[in-house]
């Protein structure tokens, strides 16, 4: 196809339709995408709809802002408060709460804080305003991990010391093992994350079908790459094998982006890290390397008060598939996209907000 509305064709999204209909499922398949762009596309396209009620689906971890735990927001508006600091973030973290504000809430107060679009964006920035100290949020996998990496680097070639990082960025292989290793959650296939396979490469997925027998297959984010994808985790399911398949060709190689992860490599530590819903989980997390250490903001001395999440949000549960989003008691009635009580209904990418948007009250 040589563009992307073949990808949203009728005829080629009602002939995969017609072939899942077809299948002879004896059971019912659960299958879970850890990627907040499937998520969005996923309840925007109604793709629940289109399926054959032997086939769930469910929603991972996959959404950068939703996994980042309160203490990182804590940490940051700690060192927002002090003398001649701005706080750089992207614009869907801004109203994530923290144990007592968000950074919204916290900017209202006077703390500074600016969105921008790019960390090369605040660079520029930090560049042209010395006289401050711009502490750049970084969160997201490794789709955003080595777009930091080339920021970081760039500020240490410019020399650009005013410009600093604080770090919760993740990767997911390790984030998936921890997540099957629970037992917690019945996964009959995993709908692999697009963006991140283009820099770690499919291949970096094949320990789930080779350890744990979950089928795997890597997809876009149009109705008919995700279709494709199901039919695929469907396939398997019931010629009972496991495998990683790309479906997601256009865009991803097996071996991934070598360069990006080397410039990551070069820049980040692997360390363990915790993840809302997920906790604690050993070489998940990047953390900026002794040798960019004028760069990294977690080495500025700061009091951070003792976080705690807000006991009646169920993010956590939700992000481990164990719950779905209607299920929480604060849905629709605390929690909106307008009065977030959770980072799941904060961002686009969120699983409660894609339910509040685009899911029908009866469809649960």
């Amino acid at each position: 196809m040589k563009s992307l509305d073949g990808f949203r064709d009728g005829e080629l999204i009602s002939g995969v339709i017609s072939k899942l209909h077809s299948l002879q499922l004896s059971r019912t398949l659960r299958f879970m995408e850890v990627c907040g762009g499937h998520t969005a596309s996923i309840y925007r396209y109604a793709i629940h709809d289109l399926l054959p009620k032997e086939i769930e689906l469910c929603s991972g971890p996959g959404c950068p802002v939703c996994v980042t735990p309160c203490r990182f927001i804590d940490h940051a508006i700690a060192l927002g408060e002090q003398n001649n600091v701005t706080l750089a973030t992207f614009g869907d973290l801004i109203r994530v709460p923290g144990t007592n504000l968000s950074l919204s809430e916290a900017r209202a107060r006077g703390v500074s804080v600016r969105v921008f679009y790019s960390p090369a964006d605040a660079l520029d920035f930090a560049a042209e305003h010395r006289e401050t100290t711009v502490v750049f949020l970084a969160i997201g996998f490794e789709t955003t991990a080595c777009t930091m990496a080339a920021t970081l680097a760039d500020a240490a070639t410019r020399g650009i010391t005013n410009f600093k990082l604080i770090s919760a960025l993740k990767t997911m292989p390790e984030a998936l093992r921890a997540l099957l290793s629970s037992g917690e959650t019945e996964i009959d296939g995993l709908i692999l994350p697009g963006h991140v396979t283009t820099i770690t490469g499919s291949d970096s997925f094949e320990f789930i079908a080779r350890e744990f027998c979950v089928p795997c297959s890597v997809s876009g984010f149009e109705p008919l790459d995700l279709l494709e994808t199901i039919y695929s985790l469907a396939q398997q399911s019931v010629m009972q094998i496991a495998k990683v398949e790309n479906r997601y060709s256009r865009a991803v190689k097996g071996d991934g982006n070598a360069i990006a992860r080397q410039l990551m490599d070069r820049c980040f530590d692997r360390v363990g890290c915790e993840w809302r819903g997920l906790g604690f989980i050993d070489g998940s997390g990047l953390a900026v390397r002794e040798e960019y250490r004028e760069w990294d903001a977690s080495a500025l001395p700061v009091d951070v008060p003792v976080s705690r999440e807000n006991p009646a949000c169920r993010c956590g549960d939700v992000l481990r598939g164990a719950l779905h989003p209607r299920s929480c008691p604060l849905f629709g009635k605390v929690c909106t996209p307008d009065r977030p009580v959770g980072a799941c209904m904060v961002s686009s990418e969120g699983a409660c907000a894609a339910v509040y948007h685009f899911e029908p009250i009866h469809a649960v």
